[in-house]
């Protein structure tokens, strides 16, 4: 798939039938690239990476619809037995519900599932309509099942790698703090400060405290910070001293992992923890960054 063609949005991607093809047509009418296309032969698609959809927001969308029809035509590509949708659930959604009998639809050519995925991700990223669970479910789905690696993954949706390997790190949040992120109770900056809490009874504490106090991702990332000076006061090993600690709270916060300074007669080590081939990946994309 042409890069390119992607970081222009979804209607960069339609391609008009040929100029002969088209004067045979009796849609001549028609903007180009758009069809008038039945509702019962459009069908959804399983690797939507929205997957809440508000039935608040839906009748709203059926009210708007019955008033001025839908502006925006929804996008799709050819199957054996009518269209799978790419883009435009909620519009095919409410088209349903009103009993229309077509809808228009932008009908584009998509090499395999791989890229229908890709557009379908594109186009809630650039609407802006995806939460942050969704949109890391999304990019799971084309690393684990079509075996693109993190760097592909950014290049196809126009992204930093460093935020795709941060977005697949909240999926490694406990269950009920996935659910609040969801819910829109909390943002992707509190998960990936709850994440640095490491063990699960940790994250939940810190995460019912966010919720309770209404904390800021700021205060979230000192909360975390707090805790863990707590767990090694409690330690029986020798604390370190407290500039030490300083220095340590402070490289954690900017890497998202845990670090170790180990003071020595002269200079000494810094040592950093990375739990997977991504998370290297990542710290290394964070600290060339610094140059």
């Amino acid at each position: 798939m042409s890069v390119n063609r992607l970081g222009r949005g979804l209607e960069a991607l339609i391609r008009p039938e040929p100029e002969q093809k088209r004067k045979q047509t009796p849609k001549k009418k028609n903007k180009p690239g758009v069809s008038q296309i039945p509702v019962k032969d459009i069908f959804s698609n399983p690797n939507q990476p929205r997957r809440d959809f508000e039935s608040g927001a839906l009748e709203e969308l059926i009210a708007s619809i019955k008033e001025k029809g839908i502006i925006t035509p929804v996008t799709v590509r050819s199957i054996d037995n009518g269209y799978e949708l790419i883009a435009g659930e909620r519009r095919w959604r409410a088209a349903k519900k009103l009993r229309l009998k077509s809808i228009p639809a932008y009908i584009i050519t998509v090499s395999d599932a791989a890229e229908v995925m890709e557009l379908a991700l594109i186009e809630n990223i650039q609407r802006e309509d995806l939460n942050p669970l969704e949109e890391a479910e999304g990019y799971a789905v084309l690393n684990s099942q079509h075996n693109l690696s993190h760097n592909a993954i950014a290049k196809a949706v126009g992204k930093k790698r460093v935020t795709i390997s941060n977005a697949l790190r909240l999926l490694k949040l406990p269950p009920d703090i996935r659910k609040s992120l969801r819910n829109g109770e909390i943002s992707g900056g509190h998960g990936r400060a709850i994440l640095q809490a490491k063990t699960n009874q940790s994250m939940n504490r810190i995460w019912k405290k966010i919720l309770n106090d209404n904390l800021s991702v700021r205060a979230a990332e000192s909360l975390v910070k707090e805790s863990g000076t707590k767990i090694k006061v409690q330690s029986k090993k020798k604390k370190s001293p407290a500039h030490i600690r300083a220095i340590e709270n402070q490289l954690i916060t900017s890497l998202g992992t845990k670090v170790k300074v180990k003071p020595a007669k002269k200079g000494g080590s810094i040592e950093i923890v990375y739990f997977s081939k991504d998370d290297l990946e990542r710290l290394l994309d964070l600290l060339n960054s610094l140059d």
